[in-house]
């Protein structure tokens, strides 16, 4: 007896899951941006895709890292604005202020070590040749190459409800 093949996913569940937790990140970027910032202990690693379509920033910092880069909001980080579709902020790197916008759709991670939340993301295609411009600069946080945490962290994975 032959067995039937797999349906295709015409709905494109997968996407419309990354896009609902991408919401997550939105929304949490949209509670650090209100007047009383960040609750608590809270801060952010926001790790993105570099050549994503639609990020933007000081050339000179993009090119230092071409593939990936992680952003930190803490402590010094000014003029956060959570749009629709991509969030900007204003960071400090080597103590000079440099505004990025990343659109939700770059994020590839995002992790508050405080509550040890992490979501994952896929990575986007990446957009080879784009022009990345800078957007004026305001004062703002630290970035990161990489964390370094060591934690235990809360993965939500998106691999458990795929069919094998």
């Amino acid at each position: 007896m032959a067995q039937d093949p797999p349906a295709q996913d015409l709905m494109n569940y997968e996407a419309m899951a990354q896009d609902a937790l991408r919401g997550v990140v939105k929304a949490a970027l949209k509670r650090a941006a209100a007047p009383e910032g960040l609750p608590g202990a809270h801060h952010f690693y926001i790790t993105f895709k570099t050549d994503a379509a639609g990020v933007s920033g000081p050339p000179d910092l993009l090119s230092k890292y071409p593939d990936e880069m992680t952003i930190v909001l803490q402590h010094q980080y000014w003029d956060l604005a959570p749009g629709e579709t991509f969030f900007s902020a204003t960071l400090q790197f080597g103590g000079q202020p440099k505004r990025l916008s990343v659109p939700y759709g770059a994020v590839t991670r995002f992790y508050d070590p405080s509550v040890q939340f992490l979501l994952q993301f896929e990575p986007p295609a990446a957009a080879p040749g784009e022009v990345r411009s800078a957007p004026a600069p305001a004062p703002a946080e630290a970035a990161a190459d990489d964390p370094g945490e060591k934690e235990e962290a809360k993965i939500v994975s998106l691999d458990q409800f795929r069919k094998k």
